[in-house]
């Protein structure tokens, strides 16, 4: 079956198994295109929270970091985290190159903030293992990481298996904020939020809840830019999430809590995001998700859909920019049902069949041509807005659509 063809496939049948530092002149009329470097906390729109922590200051460099670039700084970072009092403070990563070796999984702790200077680069060590994380947040609460990069080992990887070589996992936590932070060439997602196995019959799985992304670019990872699981209540803000390839789904971000736990993913606001150039689809809204808003994104250059949703119930998709995806710009796919879709503006989607014809440069211009009610715009670009006869109660309100 060839990809196209399987793509109707998927969306018609809800059962499938699945394989913004923006600023608001993002959405104005000339694109900002980004350089996949996070731009200061003081350009983001969006003021993420800072979380409950003691006063204490631990320097990496004060328990034996180097920041040479080729001495295993892992341990080091390991004592300085240990170090902290039971209050919790901030463990301070100065300038320089720190080699960490991801298969051990550098774990933080509850009320800390790991706060990396902007030249500080956290740099895994290649390995050949199907799972890895730079940084785990396990079962932590009240957890901050700041500031510098995380660069993965996608490109000297030494085994071909595997997807989930993470650069930061946060699993069945409370109030985590992730900010100002580039994280690039990991073997898996750039960021993976999801829930923790537990052994109580009435909770079998417990999710993370209140997690802030915000003014973060993921970019250039092998799976994911990022995956969200079993969470409740996440912000994601004025970030970046693009050229993801190299493994199914390759989306940018894919909201999809893991079907073997049949657990669910609840309000989720992503805002003020660019989401391009990724493998899959810009991003992926994937069963037993509910309460996702996704505004005043650009979404575009996508080799599948701008947004999927399957599955999916009490969405909203409004006032984003969605252009040059090879699929749809928007589909609202099998089984999803109370979706409102208003305020868009879509330029040259589904250019599998249409190429990249017309304007691309920029959003300028009187020739917007409104659409209502479930007709999508196909002046001479094929469906901008496609909506699968399995979802249910789909409200297209006044979009708009140009060459």
């Amino acid at each position: 079956m060839n990809r196209d063809n399987q793509a109707v496939q998927i969306v018609n049948d809800p059962t499938t198994p699945r394989r913004t530092f923006l600023r608001n002149s993002l959405l104005l009329a000339v694109p900002l295109v980004m350089g996949g470097t996070a731009f200061s906390a003081a350009a983001a729109v969006f003021v993420p929270p800072t979380r409950t922590r003691g006063t204490a200051v631990i320097n990496v460099r004060d328990h034996g970091a180097t920041g040479n670039g080729s001495t295993d700084d892992t341990a080091a970072f390991a004592r300085a985290i240990a170090a902290l009092p039971d209050t919790g403070g901030t463990v301070v990563v100065p300038e320089g190159d720190y080699l960490l070796d991801a298969s051990r999984s550098l774990r933080l702790r509850s009320r800390m903030h790991l706060q990396l200077a902007p030249t500080a680069r956290l740099v895994a060590k290649p390995n050949s293992l199907d799972r890895y994380y730079v940084l785990d947040v396990h079962e932590a609460d009240d957890v901050e990481i700041s500031g510098g990069q995380i660069v993965g080992e996608r490109h000297q990887h030494l085994g071909t298996t595997g997807e989930w070589g993470q650069g930061i996992m946060v699993r069945g936590c409370n109030r985590v904020t992730i900010r100002d932070i580039r994280i690039s060439d990991c073997w898996g997602d750039g960021i993976s939020v999801a829930g923790v196995k537990v052994t109580t019959r009435t909770a079998p799985w417990r999710p993370s809840d209140d997690v802030v992304v915000a003014n973060v670019v993921c970019t250039g990872n092998r799976r994911q830019g990022m995956s969200i699981g079993a969470v409740r209540n996440m912000k994601v803000y004025d970030s970046e999430f693009s050229n993801t390839r190299g493994i199914e789904p390759g989306c940018g971000i894919d909201i999809e809590p893991n079907k073997f736990n049949l657990d669910r993913a609840e309000n989720i606001q992503i805002e003020n995001c660019l989401i391009r150039g990724n493998e899959g689809n810009g991003i992926l809204v994937y069963h037993r998700v509910k309460y996702v808003t996704i505004k005043r994104c650009q979404i575009e250059h996508n080799d599948g859909f701008g947004v999927l949703t399957m599955g999916a119930t009490k969405g909203y998709v409004a006032l984003n920019r969605i252009k040059h995806n090879r699929l749809d710009g928007l589909c609202v796919g099998g089984g999803t049902a109370d979706y409102t879709v208003s305020g868009n503006y879509f330029r040259n989607n589904t250019t599998r069949n249409q190429g990249l014809v017309g304007v691309d440069a920029t959003w300028a211009g009187t020739n917007w041509t409104a659409m209502t009610g479930l007709v999508a715009g196909r002046n001479g670009n094929q469906s901008h807005i496609s909506v699968i006869d399995t979802a249910t109660n789909t409200r297209i309100n006044r979009n708009f659509y140009s060459k």
